[in-house]
């Protein structure tokens, strides 16, 4: 019988206290990595931290340089080295482009696309004289549209094309780090649902509906599915996968 598929492998994860973030941490220690809760919800990530004895909390607020230089430091110091880095901390508030704030959306890009490159570059550095594999989150929404969510679509292409960019960057240089991106469809976390939350609950209803409706399989994805994407993606089943958008979403961008 095949070993754990991340046996030996250490990994930061930002956003890793809730949502996919944390629903990889969990795969990610089934399969036998250690992991890194890197989030900038303290109390979330130390409590998840405490779920699992691979698990450990570190402090990242995604946005600030100073900050991802002591999470690789703080990493490294734990692990001796870094193998895998993914990039899932995001944020996605629903405005049109008449109805978004610059503030708000240069919060958007400052989190969604400025922390990737951050991450990335921290991850590079920290991986390029052994190879590993950074995993970053994008959605369905850095490939195709939406009428309320200006900022997040622009964000979420930019991630697209700066993970093309990194992988090419690592390629050329022999790096052995590989860098893809994942594009899911609507995912069961405290984002998604939150988002609705402060909505009527018939209203609520009407609105998952219509948005299930969307999607070809009928229903919206679970975290542990996009987990078990970025599991592959950071094993070594993935070595000659680089550059490439994964997109998984139950059909909604296959056509009409």
């Amino acid at each position: 019988m095949p070993g754990p598929r991340l046996a030996g492998k250490l990994a930061l994860i930002t956003g890793g206290a809730s949502g996919i973030g944390l629903a990889t941490a969990q795969r990610f220690a089934e399969e036998g990595a250690q992991v890194a809760l890197a989030d900038v919800n303290d109390a979330a990530a130390k409590d998840a931290a405490a779920t699992n004895p691979a698990f450990f909390a570190v402090h990242l607020d995604v946005v600030d340089e100073a900050s991802w230089e002591a999470a690789i430091a703080t990493a490294l110091a734990r692990f001796g080295r870094l193998d895998v880095l993914v990039n899932s901390a995001g944020i996605a508030p629903l405005a049109s482009v008449e109805d978004e704030t610059l503030a708000q959306f240069r919060r958007v890009m400052a989190v969604n696309v400025d922390g990737v490159f951050l991450g990335c570059r921290a991850g590079v550095r920290a991986m390029k004289d052994h190879g590993g594999s950074i995993v970053n989150m994008s959605s369905v929404s850095g490939l195709i549209g939406g009428n309320n969510i200006v900022a997040y679509n622009a964000s979420k292409g930019a991630v697209r094309l700066l993970t093309k960019s990194v992988a090419l960057h690592c390629a050329r240089r022999k790096y052995g780090i590989r860098c893809n991106s994942v594009h899911p469809t609507f995912v069961e976390t405290p984002m998604f649902f939150g988002s609705l939350e402060k909505r009527p609950a018939e209203e609520r209803a009407r609105i998952e509906a219509a948005l299930r409706a969307q999607v070809p399989l009928g229903r919206f994805a679970r975290p542990v599915e996009i987990a078990d994407l970025i599991v592959y993606l950071s094993s070594d089943e993935s070595q000659f996968v680089t550059g490439a958008e994964h997109v998984i979403d139950g059909g909604m961008t296959a056509g009409f």
